[in-house]
């Protein structure tokens, strides 16, 4: 198993891929056959194909850069700079946000149609962005990874706020997602780690006794999100300002259950066994750290929205570990407590949730997701406190999930990353408009987007051939919305 087997949602960015990269920063831390021959075929992970017809086959510190010729910068960040922070070899120019008012006059007719399919809604045209888009395949961005570590990007509202915009600025995407990782809100809490390069998270102080859960109740019923990471709020200030008008800001945070089990098992893991033995061990301590690391996740993304983002996405990148009856029992409940938190805070912020691998029990996520209402004053509560969209990973058929959620569930998704590393453009086209129309076909409540990130092999020509079908093949005819 390679790639996102074995890596976290790091934004989206590539620093946890297998794939070799250059670096220049190093983070511390025999018998005779019968006529008849029965054949028993196992497919790892295919129960999401089962639907298809068979056929026959801390302190701010601040340091100072020398960015762009003759000029010098100071990028703030919270708490020490990781070992190798320091920037090395030829650096790259920042764009200063533009923080000027907006003319109203320049508002984009596009700027709200990522939200308001999140939402549930149907629009003129499929919007279409990117998980990871932000990330390594990108020459612009690869100046900037080749020369800062990880943290120090994401940490650095400055970089970070410039690594957002690029794909936006390239592709024209219809949303712009804050470049982060799913793991930034864990120091906050007590749980340090260090991004290895090649390798990935590195967590040293692991969850996985008695007294250090209740170290990590006792940060998270300090934290404070605006003290604590004051450059997330900085960053997606920054973000709103460039985007207002003119597109969507997203934020996104980690899901209770997949976060709880990095900081169990202390890093990426093939099988999760150490927080699966905490589960079926001693399932109160694990319901315990489940809790406390909801109520504060549901605390990072009420302080997203807070700062500006319009839409969240929480990634249970962990799914496939767990089976459907786990996913019930230990991963459910908590990835709710988030969705509440942030539609009871701000209702018109529209929750996405994405579980990568999960698509194989998608009839256990369809009571998770509200269907969406022209009169959202006449919900119940209990419908006020789901996602309004899920996201569906390339393993499974689109076509099959909407079936089960229905015609009026927004779905996001879900063309297989790979495909962009087709060397016919032909091969995108169909892949987008096929998934457009198993959606139902364009603006049906659907976000166009990969079944999980980009590949950091991946051409940028094939991303803007991407980009450039879905926006052809998901406009509704001149005749829609008269």
């Amino acid at each position: 198993r390679t790639g996102s087997d074995l890596t976290p949602e790091c934004n989206q960015d590539d620093d946890c891929d297998d794939t070799p990269m250059r670096t220049t920063t190093t983070m511390s831390t025999a018998g005779r056959a019968s006529r008849r021959v029965c054949v028993l075929v196992v497919a790892l992970g295919g129960a999401s194909w089962l639907t298809r017809p068979v056929t026959a086959y801390a302190p701010m510190a601040t340091t100072t850069h020398h960015l762009t010729a003759g000029t010098t910068t100071t990028l703030r960040r919270r708490g020490p700079l990781p070992v190798g922070a320091v920037a090395v070899g030829s650096e790259p120019a920042i764009v200063a946000p533009d923080n000027s008012a907006d003319d109203a006059s320049t508002v984009s007719p596009d700027a709200t149609l990522l939200v308001r399919a999140a939402r549930g809604e149907e629009t003129e045209r499929t919007p279409v962005w990117l998980m990871r888009q932000a990330g390594r395949y990108m020459a612009e961005f690869r100046k900037f990874s080749d020369n800062y570590a990880f943290r120090v990007r994401s940490e650095t509202p400055e970089i970070a706020t410039e690594l957002s915009l690029q794909c936006w600025r390239a592709f024209g995407v219809d949303g712009v997602i804050m470049f982060s990782d799913i793991l930034t809100v864990l120091p906050a809490l007590g749980v340090d780690f260090d991004v290895v390069p090649s390798k990935g998270p590195a967590i040293c102080d692991t969850l996985r006794s008695d007294a250090r859960v209740a170290a990590f109740e006792s940060a998270a019923a300090r934290f404070d999100p605006s003290t604590q990471l004051p450059f997330v709020g900085e960053t997606l200030g920054n973000l709103r300002r460039e985007t207002e008008g003119k597109t969507s800001l997203i934020g996104f945070v980690g899901a209770p259950w997949t976060l709880a089990a990095y900081a169990v098992e202390g890093g990426a893991t093939r099988h999760a066994l150490r927080i699966k033995a905490m589960m079926h061990s001693d399932p109160a301590l694990a319901h315990r750290l489940l809790s406390t690391m909801a109520d504060s996740i549901a605390s990072y993304a009420v302080h997203q929205a807070d700062c500006g983002a319009q839409i969240v996405q929480v990634f249970e990148s962990w799914a496939h570990h767990i089976s459907p009856d786990d996913f019930e029992l230990f991963a459910k409940p908590y990835a709710l407590r988030v969705a509440k938190a942030v539609r009871q805070a701000h209702p018109d912020v529209p929750v996405i949730f994405f579980a990568n691998g999960g698509t194989s029990y998608i009839e256990h996520q369809k009571d998770m997701v509200t269907p969406y209402s022209s009169s959202p004053s006449e919900d119940d509560d209990t419908t006020k406190s789901l996602f309004t969209a899920l996201s569906i990973d390339w393993k499974g058929d689109l076509a099959h999930a909407r079936r089960v959620l229905g015609p009026d569930v927004a779905v996001q998704g879900n063309v297989e990353p790979a495909l962009l590393l087709a060397d016919d453009p032909a091969v995108i086209d169909d892949a987008v408009k096929s998934c457009i129309d198993k959606a139902g076909g364009p603006g049906n409540r659907h976000i166009l987007n990969l079944g999980h990130g980009v590949l950091q092999v991946t051409p940028e020509t094939n991303v803007a051939a991407f980009v450039d079908a879905a926006k052809r093949h998901g406009t509704r005819g001149p005749e829609w919305g008269r």
